[in-house]
């Protein structure tokens, strides 16, 4: 693997994966910010793109929505371009005052006060996780454990039916990952079938929750928000 220090400046591409499938990807941030903090790349399997990487800049971006939109339709948050027609609008790419109120609805389930209220529930997800791995054998921790807690916690977030909770993970890889042919999700049709089976769960699941008394969940949150449905 090439040095972060042994390429020209305007050669650092930091969308390469293989940088941190080797974990070396922090050299090259480093340089960044010693040499370049605002660093233009002129080729990438994405196209051109800038990398800010000082704290202070970062932050500057990140609070200038009027310059730096997060919109889905001005281009969105991730490095490819949605195709026109097939923009994913969502919580994490829309600009105020949209974003804020959304995020006025959810922020009380996140606030540290009332993550405590998890912490048993994720103690004993961490222990069943570990006590049922297989023993004497190679495996998967990715898979069995990282991806296997975080999506069982994501499940009693939204309330989301247990016995379904791998299909939050297949929706989030589905609209993230790159489309890669002779795979299951080779193009922009695809990942918009997948995801619209992902939107009518949750629409279900909504319209349920609406129906019903409210509870602590994230869904029934929204269902029973005044602020979501004066939207």
């Amino acid at each position: 693997m090439t040095d972060a220090y042994d390429i020209p400046l305007d050669k650092i591409d930091v969308t390469q994966a293989a940088l941190y499938q080797s974990d070396t990807i922090g050299g090259y941030f480093k340089r960044l910010r010693d040499e370049a903090p605002v660093h233009y790349c002129s080729q990438s399997r994405f196209g051109p793109y800038w990398s800010i990487t000082r704290y202070a800049d970062i932050m500057s971006v990140d609070t200038n929505n009027r310059v730096f939109s997060s919109d889905a339709e001005n281009g969105g948050i991730q490095m490819t371009d949605f195709p026109k027609g097939l923009e994913r609008k969502n919580f994490i790419n829309m600009d105020p005052p949209e974003h804020d109120v959304h995020r006025k609805i959810i922020s009380p389930i996140v606030r540290p006060s009332n993550l405590v209220n998890f912490e048993s529930i994720i103690r004993d997800h961490a222990t069943e996780i570990l006590d049922n791995l297989p023993r004497g054998e190679t495996i998967d921790w990715v898979d069995h454990v990282s991806i296997e807690l975080t999506t069982r916690m994501l499940a009693t977030l939204f309330n989301f039916p247990f016995e379904d909770r791998r299909l939050l993970t297949f929706w989030s890889e589905v609209a993230t990952s790159e489309l890669v042919p002779g795979t299951e999700i080779d193009t922009e049709q695809k990942r918009v079938k997948a995801l619209q089976t992902c939107l009518d769960y949750f629409n279900d699941l909504y319209q349920k929750r609406a129906d019903s008394e409210p509870q602590s969940d994230l869904v029934s949150m929204l269902a029973h928000s005044s602020l979501e449905m004066d939207q």
